[in-house]
Parts: C-alpha cells; structure tokens; sequence
C-alpha cells in the first residue's frame, strides 16, 4: 500500500494569513519547548517511515501544515497513518481526521468525535461517568467565572483541560489549599487560555495501559515508580519529570513493565481501560492512564488515543515499552497498527510475519 505518515514537527508553527499572529503570539505565555511538545521529532518520524516500509508499503511523510490539503488529494493514497497532534484549537487532535473523512481517505487510528472527547479531559470524565467508569471527584474552573467548590481531598492536580504530553501539568500543580487551587487556576487560564481541571489526587499506585487493535489487546501493564523522582517531588509525572528529569542521557527508572500486579488487579485495571477506550469510541490503538485511590480501586485518569510512539528504548516512552513487554519489536507494534485500520478499511495489509522481541514477557492478553 501507499501510506502517508502525517505529523506535526516540532518547530513547525501553524499556517496564519497575513497580518495574523506571530509564533509568540500563538504561543501565549508557553515556551517553545513546551508548545510543541506534543510534536514528533525528525529521529521519530523517520524510525516510524522506516517500520511501516518494513510491511513492504510505500511511504510518503507529510507534516500537517498549510499544504496538506493539496498533498493529500494529488498523493493517491491507499491509507494515512495518522500521528498529527494540531497547533491551535480546543479540538485540534480531530482536524486531521475530519480533514481525511471530508476526502474519504481511510486513516489510522480513532476517528474526529472520540479525540475531540478524549483531547478534552473534562468531556471525556463526562461519558465515562455517564458509562459508571470510576473517575476522581473534581471541578471545572472556567474563565471568568467563580471556581466552584473543591471536593474534599488531602491535595489536588490543577491541569488545562485540553492538554496532552504532560503540558500545564508542573510539580507546581499539585496544591493542597484552596488558596493555592485558585492560583494554579489563573496561572492555566492566563497562560493556556482555557479552563481548568482541578480533581482530588489519588493516594494509591498509577499505571499506564497500551490497547492495541479492534477489539484492544490489552498489553503489559506499565507501572509509574515515583520513588524514581528527585528528592521533594510530588508523585506525579508532571512536565519536569517528562521533559526535564528523565532524557536519554540519563533516563529516570520510573517505569516497570510489566507491572508487579496481583492478578485480580491486573484484570481490573484492564478491564477499566478497556471500557474507556471503547466508550469514547477509539481505534486501533490508545493508551490510557490509570491511579488507584487509598483503598486500591482503579480510577481513569485520562486516555491518549494519539499514544508518544520514540522508538529508542532510552527515551521511556510507555506504548513502545509495553509492546516490547508483549513481545513485539518497535516496527511490529507500528505494523499492528496499520494492520487494525486497513482491516477496519477492508484492506489487507501484506507484510512480513511479526517477529518476538528475545526473552520478551508473554504476559499479554
């Protein structure tokens, strides 16, 4: 097949008309680092070309800017693997999509209505309450109005409701007073320019869970280790501990896969990933972020249907990791991918057979 991988870079600022807003206006009070950090570097975008050839397909890249219309229409393309993340918009993960359903090109992954929901933390808490799914208590704080009334917690987590990749999310956002919750609020309204999610932070365990395929393998369980975080860090994974303190160089150990895991447990917080995953209405792939509250019951957190896919091992991103666990090389986890779509498609995907990673957990299912 003829695949276009289409992506956001980073350092790629969106297409503006004239006279329209320079790269810091866009940016707002954000950095350049953070603004694109969910972008895909050069390194990742080529490893991910060089997997999908490895199926014997054909692949054009395509960074998601002002030309992609025109590329995508003159490209003949049999699919699109999609990895674009957006630059501007409270719905921006779902751009791409929409774009590739208005010009009936068939698209990897899940489809413009489940990553709006899911890119929107708030909208997403809703269906999965509405569903049963255990979430924290919490409030959304909008813009210009009263910050309602917390609920009851020892601390909370303030976060943008539409962020991913840990952005907004700083060792800083963890408050234990109101007073605190109120600043943290303003801080997201003034430099995110949007409302704020403040919930009760969860005292047990988190972990993250790779779905792969339709109806989602659950893979390895990955385990986030906050014991790992420097000296007087809150046990988040927050934008430090993403960016800051764990880099290839010098890679925290803060994540075990597979996780240790009674086996009650493991299917609990399998069975609730899941159930967020397919409530919302994802495809193909996902990962979905899950805490256990002081009695040990499993809570959603969030869900990222657009899972950081780096392909060196160094790097601690969780999606790789779990398909490693799961016995899967980095090239046969992205292969899988493109296998689950074009058979949703009604496609068929030839490539070579997949390969097992050597002395890889076989605790899958």
């Amino acid at each position: 097949m003829h695949i276009a991988l289409v992506f956001n870079a980073k350092g790629s600022y969106p297409p503006v008309p004239v006279g329209g807003p320079t790269p810091r206006q866009l940016r707002g009070g954000l950095s350049e680092e953070e603004y694109f950090a969910e972008c895909d570097s050069p390194p990742t975008v080529d490893a991910l070309a060089r997997a999908i050839a490895s199926g014997g397909h054909r692949v054009t890249k395509l960074d998601a800017g002002a030309t992609l219309y025109r590329s995508l229409v003159s490209g003949r393309f049999d699919l699109v693997f999609n990895l674009a993340e957006g630059l501007r918009g409270e719905a921006r993960e779902a751009q791409v999509p929409a774009l590739l359903e208005y010009l009936g090109i068939p698209y990897t992954g899940s489809g413009p209505i489940a990553l709006a929901l899911a890119h929107d933390k708030s909208r997403a808490k809703q269906v999965w309450q509405s569903c049963g799914l255990a979430v924290p208590r919490g409030i959304i704080a909008f813009p210009g109005e009263p910050m309602p009334a917390l609920p009851k917690s020892h601390a909370w987590i303030v976060k943008p409701v539409a962020e991913g990749s840990s952005k907004g999310v700083h060792n800083s956002n963890v408050v234990r007073s109101r007073a605190a919750a109120a600043a943290r609020v303003r801080h997201i309204h003034k430099h995110y320019r949007q409302p704020a999610l403040v919930e009760e932070l969860l005292e047990g365990r988190e972990f993250t869970v790779a779905l792969l395929g339709n109806p989602p393998r659950v893979l390895p369980i990955v385990e986030i280790n906050f014991d790992a975080l420097p000296k007087g860090a809150e046990r988040v994974y927050s934008y430090e501990a993403k960016w800051h303190w764990d880099v290839p160089e010098n890679p925290l150990k803060i994540f075990e896969c597979p996780a240790r895991l009674d086996r009650k447990l493991e299917r609990a917080i399998g069975r609730l990933a899941v159930s967020a995953f397919q409530s919302l209405g994802c495809r193909d792939w996902a990962r979905v972020d899950i805490r256990l509250d002081g009695r040990g019951t499993p809570h959603l957190i969030e869900i990222n249907p657009l899972p950081g896919i780096l392909p060196n091992p160094e790097e601690n991103s969780c999606f790789p990791k779990a398909a490693r666990a799961a016995g899967l090389r980095y090239e046969d986890a992205i292969l899988a991918v493109v296998d689950a779509a074009a058979a949703r498609w009604g496609m068929r995907a030839t490539r070579r057979k997949t390969r097992r990673v050597a002395g890889a957990s076989r605790r899958s299912r």
